[in-house]
């Protein structure tokens, strides 16, 4: 089997729990970056990573890496790579994105440009022809630029990975499948706890924590752009990653797993949500208002995304919200709460201090994610 560098970027903030989780996939991470992990593998790696990765954006098989403080440097060392290795004659190549870092190039779609113009040049003397019809398969392209270091891979994913294909229908903001993901797995929450979202919105962090519970993989029900690149990658490897993650899949497990949300119109979207998920039978959601939080057994997780206040009209509700949602957690015997929040004053109308914060990106906001502790129970 061909051997890759393969490169998964993720949120910001989320490197450590991705590099978890690739050395627990049984692959050796070879570096850590801003925004990005990467590793060595070989095609069945390619495979598996797509599938059972839960906090990835996508993965990218790395073609190489030059140094380019001029565009003559960043044709050159592009005309370089042995782009004939992956890209047929007739294949569809583009670079779909460009992001530049303390560089002195910085123009996405002047590197975007000047990269395709020296894959044509590289491909026209390889395969003895002036013109490309590109009428086959895509072969999306992605560059990072960190202080004129420019790094190219080649996108095996597509569509990005938090798109698992259960959420039909979302809330307003609703947070992102893998950062939902990300989020749970910086608790010591497992499927044999307790789990509330009081702030489920569509359903989100509670699909994602069944989905976990019932050991689903979270890319088994859709597709990949290198699906169709059989000169890379034999489709039976495919069909066996699937059939792997299909064995490992427990929808008896006993689990305690609420969402609520105030919004009625939610709860039915987060219901259809969990449904298409097919972990519906694990979560129990229902509309109930914060206030109204409570719950008779302990050591639970509250683990929730609520209001930031980013809208003028909501601002000024965010302090009596937050007041509430520390009130009913210190009705909680023995709970912890994890919350993700750009809001400030979070921690001073909440009424307490938290244990540990993490600073994440989610998306291009600045949030962060507050952990207060509660006991551990005691043990069985």
């Amino acid at each position: 089997m061909r051997r890759f560098e393969l490169i998964a970027p993720c949120h910001f903030g989320m490197e450590a729990v991705l590099k978890r989780e690739i050395i627990d996939l049984g692959y050796d991470v070879t570096e850590v970056a801003d925004g990005r992990v990467t590793f060595f593998g070989d095609e069945e790696a390619l495979c598996r990573a797509n599938v059972f990765l839960r906090t990835a954006e996508r993965i990218l098989i790395k073609i190489g890496s030059f140094h380019a403080e001029t565009f003559e440097e960043l044709f050159q060392g592009t005309k370089a790579l042995p782009w004939e290795e992956y890209i047929p004659v007739n294949g569809k190549f583009w670079v779909t994105k460009a992001a530049s870092v303390k560089s002195r190039l910085f123009s996405p779609s002047d590197i975007q440009s000047i990269m395709k113009k020296a894959m044509v040049d590289r491909l026209k003397g390889i395969y003895q022809v002036n013109w490309f019809a590109e009428d086959g398969e895509s072969f999306p392209i992605r560059v990072f630029l960190m202080k004129d270091e420019v790094t190219v891979g080649l996108d095996s994913t597509g569509e990005s990975l938090h798109k698992r294909g259960y959420r039909k229908l979302t809330a307003k903001a609703p947070i992102a499948e893998n950062l939902a993901a990300g989020l749970i797995m910086l608790t010591p929450w497992n499927g044999s706890r307790i789990l509330v979202d009081p702030f489920c919105g569509s359903g989100t962090i509670p699909i994602e924590a069944a989905m976990m519970a019932a050991n689903m993989a979270p890319g088994m029900n859709r597709d990949f752009t290198a699906q169709s690149w059989e000169h890379i990658v034999a489709k039976r490897l495919w069909y066996d990653t699937v059939d792997e993650a299909r064995e490992q899949v427990d929808l008896q497990v006993d689990t305690d797993i609420q969402g609520y949300d105030l919004d009625e119109e939610m709860v039915r979207i987060a219901r259809e949500n969990a449904k298409l998920a097919g972990v519906d039978g694990l979560i129990h959601f229902q509309r109930r208002d914060v206030a109204q939080l409570s719950h008779p057994k302990k050591y639970g997780f509250l683990i929730t995304n609520p209001p930031y206040g980013e809208r003028l009209q909501e601002k000024e509700e965010m302090p009596a919200l937050y007041r509430t949602i520390g009130e009913r957690f210190r009705a909680l015997d023995s709970w912890s709460m994890y919350l993700i929040t750009a809001y400030e004053q979070a921690e001073k109308d909440i009424g307490r201090k938290a244990d540990k914060n993490r600073k994440i990106y989610n998306g291009m906001m600045k949030t962060y994610f507050y952990q207060f502790l509660g006991p551990k129970p005691p043990k069985r």
